[in-house]
Protein backbone atom coordinates (compact mmCIF):
# COMPACT_ATOMS: atom_id res chain seq x y z
CA UNK A 1 0.00 0.00 0.00
CA UNK A 2 1.01 3.41 -1.13
CA UNK A 3 2.01 6.41 1.19
CA UNK A 4 -0.66 9.21 0.64
CA UNK A 5 0.82 11.56 -0.66
CA UNK A 6 -0.09 15.03 1.64
CA UNK A 7 -2.22 17.65 -0.17
CA UNK A 8 -1.26 21.88 0.69
CA UNK A 9 -3.63 23.21 -1.40
CA UNK A 10 -7.22 22.21 -2.35
CA UNK A 11 -9.09 24.22 -4.91
CA UNK A 12 -12.65 24.30 -4.87
CA UNK A 13 -14.54 25.70 -7.93
CA UNK A 14 -18.20 25.62 -8.34
CA UNK A 15 -19.49 25.86 -11.42
CA UNK A 16 -22.75 27.02 -13.51
CA UNK A 17 -23.09 26.21 -17.67
CA UNK A 18 -19.17 26.59 -17.66
CA UNK A 19 -18.95 23.41 -20.35
CA UNK A 20 -17.12 25.93 -22.89
CA UNK A 21 -13.95 26.90 -20.78
CA UNK A 22 -13.65 24.32 -17.79
CA UNK A 23 -10.90 22.66 -19.41
CA UNK A 24 -8.76 25.61 -20.17
CA UNK A 25 -9.57 26.66 -16.53
CA UNK A 26 -7.89 22.94 -15.33
CA UNK A 27 -5.17 23.72 -17.59
CA UNK A 28 -4.28 26.91 -16.14
CA UNK A 29 -4.22 26.21 -13.24
CA UNK A 30 -1.82 23.17 -13.58
CA UNK A 31 0.22 25.09 -15.12
CA UNK A 32 1.19 27.13 -12.06
CA UNK A 33 1.38 24.40 -9.29
CA UNK A 34 4.84 23.55 -9.48
CA UNK A 35 6.46 21.30 -6.93
CA UNK A 36 3.24 21.59 -4.23
CA UNK A 37 1.11 19.17 -4.03
CA UNK A 38 -2.62 20.54 -5.42
CA UNK A 39 -5.85 19.29 -5.78
CA UNK A 40 -8.65 20.17 -7.84
CA UNK A 41 -12.40 20.10 -7.28
CA UNK A 42 -15.01 21.63 -9.62
CA UNK A 43 -18.62 21.43 -7.88
CA UNK A 44 -21.53 21.12 -10.41
CA UNK A 45 -24.58 23.07 -9.76
CA UNK A 46 -26.62 21.33 -12.60
CA UNK A 47 -27.62 17.97 -11.69
CA UNK A 48 -27.15 16.73 -15.13
CA UNK A 49 -23.20 17.85 -14.02
CA UNK A 50 -22.96 19.46 -17.89
CA UNK A 51 -20.08 20.78 -16.67
CA UNK A 52 -18.08 18.35 -15.15
CA UNK A 53 -18.59 15.28 -17.65
CA UNK A 54 -16.81 17.56 -20.44
CA UNK A 55 -13.59 17.32 -18.03
CA UNK A 56 -11.03 15.98 -19.74
CA UNK A 57 -7.68 15.93 -16.88
CA UNK A 58 -8.66 12.70 -15.05
CA UNK A 59 -7.14 13.88 -11.12
CA UNK A 60 -9.58 15.93 -11.08
CA UNK A 61 -12.32 15.47 -8.35
CA UNK A 62 -15.81 16.34 -9.38
CA UNK A 63 -18.90 16.08 -7.57
CA UNK A 64 -22.67 17.68 -8.56
CA UNK A 65 -24.23 19.55 -5.27
CA UNK A 66 -27.16 21.51 -5.07
CA UNK A 67 -27.35 24.74 -6.67
CA UNK A 68 -26.22 27.72 -4.97
CA UNK A 69 -22.84 29.25 -4.96
CA UNK A 70 -22.53 28.71 -1.07
CA UNK A 71 -23.76 24.86 -1.14
CA UNK A 72 -21.50 24.10 -3.78
CA UNK A 73 -18.22 25.55 -2.41
CA UNK A 74 -19.26 23.53 0.78
CA UNK A 75 -19.59 20.64 -0.94
CA UNK A 76 -16.12 20.92 -2.19
CA UNK A 77 -15.04 21.84 1.19
CA UNK A 78 -16.30 18.40 2.55
CA UNK A 79 -13.96 16.31 0.09
CA UNK A 80 -10.96 18.67 0.78
CA UNK A 81 -7.47 17.29 2.16
CA UNK A 82 -5.51 20.27 1.72
CA UNK A 83 -4.37 22.15 4.78
CA UNK A 84 -5.58 24.82 2.65
CA UNK A 85 -9.01 26.34 1.06
CA UNK A 86 -8.94 28.43 -2.27
CA UNK A 87 -12.67 29.45 -3.77
CA UNK A 88 -11.92 30.33 -6.86
CA UNK A 89 -14.49 31.59 -9.77
CA UNK A 90 -14.17 29.74 -13.58
CA UNK A 91 -13.39 32.04 -15.04
CA UNK A 92 -10.91 34.15 -13.12
CA UNK A 93 -7.36 33.63 -13.49
CA UNK A 94 -5.01 33.54 -10.55
CA UNK A 95 -1.15 35.18 -11.27
CA UNK A 96 1.51 33.30 -11.96
CA UNK A 97 2.95 33.42 -8.64
CA UNK A 98 -0.63 32.61 -6.69
CA UNK A 99 0.50 29.38 -5.14
CA UNK A 100 3.43 30.49 -3.84
CA UNK A 101 1.93 33.99 -2.80
CA UNK A 102 -0.46 32.34 -0.62
CA UNK A 103 1.79 29.54 0.72
CA UNK A 104 3.94 32.89 1.84
CA UNK A 105 1.07 34.43 3.16
CA UNK A 106 -0.44 32.22 5.19
CA UNK A 107 3.37 31.29 6.89
CA UNK A 108 2.59 33.62 9.50
CA UNK A 109 0.43 31.28 11.84
CA UNK A 110 -1.32 34.60 12.93
CA UNK A 111 -3.07 34.93 9.50
CA UNK A 112 -6.34 32.70 8.81
CA UNK A 113 -7.60 34.00 5.08
CA UNK A 114 -6.43 36.24 2.36
CA UNK A 115 -7.27 37.20 -1.69
CA UNK A 116 -5.63 39.31 -3.90
CA UNK A 117 -6.55 42.22 -5.35
CA UNK A 118 -8.90 42.66 -8.30
CA UNK A 119 -8.53 42.69 -11.67
CA UNK A 120 -10.51 42.89 -14.20
CA UNK A 121 -9.67 41.35 -17.73
CA UNK A 122 -10.77 43.91 -20.30
CA UNK A 123 -8.79 46.99 -21.27
CA UNK A 124 -12.04 49.46 -20.64
CA UNK A 125 -10.44 52.70 -18.61
CA UNK A 126 -13.94 52.04 -16.45
CA UNK A 127 -12.22 48.91 -15.22
CA UNK A 128 -9.11 50.21 -14.09
CA UNK A 129 -11.18 52.61 -11.35
CA UNK A 130 -13.01 49.29 -10.26
CA UNK A 131 -10.19 48.42 -9.46
CA UNK A 132 -8.68 50.68 -7.81
CA UNK A 133 -12.00 51.30 -5.76
CA UNK A 134 -12.01 47.49 -4.95
CA UNK A 135 -7.88 47.98 -3.47
CA UNK A 136 -9.32 50.90 -1.46
CA UNK A 137 -12.58 49.08 -0.14
CA UNK A 138 -11.11 45.82 0.64
CA UNK A 139 -7.82 47.45 2.50
CA UNK A 140 -10.22 49.63 4.78
CA UNK A 141 -12.98 47.13 5.66
CA UNK A 142 -10.68 43.59 5.30
CA UNK A 143 -13.43 42.11 3.47
CA UNK A 144 -12.68 40.53 -0.02
CA UNK A 145 -15.07 38.98 -2.33
CA UNK A 146 -15.47 35.74 -3.87
CA UNK A 147 -14.05 37.15 -7.37
CA UNK A 148 -11.13 38.28 -5.49
CA UNK A 149 -9.86 34.50 -4.59
CA UNK A 150 -10.73 33.53 -0.67
CA UNK A 151 -8.27 31.53 0.75
CA UNK A 152 -8.89 30.02 4.23
CA UNK A 153 -7.04 27.46 6.45
CA UNK A 154 -9.66 24.21 5.80
CA UNK A 155 -9.43 23.90 9.94
CA UNK A 156 -10.64 27.52 10.36
CA UNK A 157 -13.10 27.27 7.65
CA UNK A 158 -14.48 24.01 9.18
CA UNK A 159 -14.25 25.97 12.67
CA UNK A 160 -16.35 28.45 11.38
CA UNK A 161 -19.12 26.24 10.00
CA UNK A 162 -18.53 27.01 6.56
CA UNK A 163 -20.23 29.10 4.43
CA UNK A 164 -23.94 29.97 5.17
CA UNK A 165 -26.47 28.75 3.34
CA UNK A 166 -27.71 31.82 1.72
CA UNK A 167 -28.19 32.53 -2.00
CA UNK A 168 -26.32 35.84 -1.84
CA UNK A 169 -23.79 37.56 -0.17
CA UNK A 170 -21.73 34.03 1.36
CA UNK A 171 -18.72 35.32 0.70
CA UNK A 172 -19.08 38.83 3.03
CA UNK A 173 -20.91 36.87 5.56
CA UNK A 174 -17.73 34.68 5.47
CA UNK A 175 -15.42 37.57 5.97
CA UNK A 176 -17.19 39.36 8.40
CA UNK A 177 -17.27 36.59 10.47
CA UNK A 178 -13.80 36.08 10.21
CA UNK A 179 -12.90 40.07 11.02
CA UNK A 180 -15.54 39.86 13.94
CA UNK A 181 -13.71 36.99 15.32
CA UNK A 182 -10.41 38.97 15.33
CA UNK A 183 -8.82 37.15 13.29
CA UNK A 184 -6.24 37.89 10.35
CA UNK A 185 -7.15 38.34 6.98
CA UNK A 186 -4.66 39.13 4.41
CA UNK A 187 -4.85 41.17 1.15
CA UNK A 188 -1.98 39.74 -1.51
CA UNK A 189 -1.47 43.02 -3.89
CA UNK A 190 -1.23 40.69 -7.38
CA UNK A 191 -4.41 40.55 -8.93
CA UNK A 192 -6.64 38.44 -9.98
CA UNK A 193 -8.62 38.91 -13.26
CA UNK A 194 -12.02 38.36 -12.85
CA UNK A 195 -13.63 38.23 -16.55
CA UNK A 196 -15.82 41.36 -17.43
CA UNK A 197 -18.58 39.58 -19.13
CA UNK A 198 -21.17 40.22 -16.41
CA UNK A 199 -20.62 43.39 -16.68
CA UNK A 200 -20.33 43.75 -20.52
CA UNK A 201 -23.80 41.76 -20.64
CA UNK A 202 -25.77 43.60 -18.59
CA UNK A 203 -24.27 46.77 -18.78
CA UNK A 204 -21.76 48.03 -16.90
CA UNK A 205 -23.54 51.24 -15.17
CA UNK A 206 -26.43 49.02 -14.37
CA UNK A 207 -24.12 46.30 -13.23
CA UNK A 208 -22.25 48.66 -10.95
CA UNK A 209 -25.00 50.50 -9.12
CA UNK A 210 -27.11 47.38 -9.08
CA UNK A 211 -24.50 46.06 -7.07
CA UNK A 212 -23.48 48.45 -4.89
CA UNK A 213 -27.13 48.65 -3.80
CA UNK A 214 -27.50 44.94 -3.12
CA UNK A 215 -24.53 45.58 -0.73
CA UNK A 216 -25.92 49.23 0.87
CA UNK A 217 -29.14 47.23 1.34
CA UNK A 218 -27.10 43.89 2.94
CA UNK A 219 -25.59 46.16 5.15
CA UNK A 220 -28.45 47.68 6.62
CA UNK A 221 -30.14 44.42 7.20
CA UNK A 222 -31.95 43.07 4.02
CA UNK A 223 -31.99 39.48 4.06
CA UNK A 224 -29.77 37.58 0.82
CA UNK A 225 -32.90 36.19 0.58
CA UNK A 226 -34.67 39.01 -0.50
CA UNK A 227 -31.95 40.99 -2.15
CA UNK A 228 -31.33 37.47 -4.54
CA UNK A 229 -34.97 38.43 -6.12
CA UNK A 230 -32.41 41.58 -8.04
CA UNK A 231 -29.40 39.61 -8.80
CA UNK A 232 -29.41 37.08 -12.16
CA UNK A 233 -27.08 34.34 -11.46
Amino acid sequence: MGVQRRVDLSIIIPVLNEAEGINECISRLQALVGNRSIELIIVDGDPSGSTIQVIHDGTVKKLIAERGRARQMNAGASLASGSLLLFLHADSILPNNAFQSIFSAMDDEKTVAGAFDLGVASERAVFRITERYVALRTRLTRIPFGDQAIFLRRDFFNKLGGYSDIPLMEDIDLMKRIRKSGDRIVIIPEKVLTSARRWEREGILYCTCRNWLLQILYSLGVSPMRLARWYRF
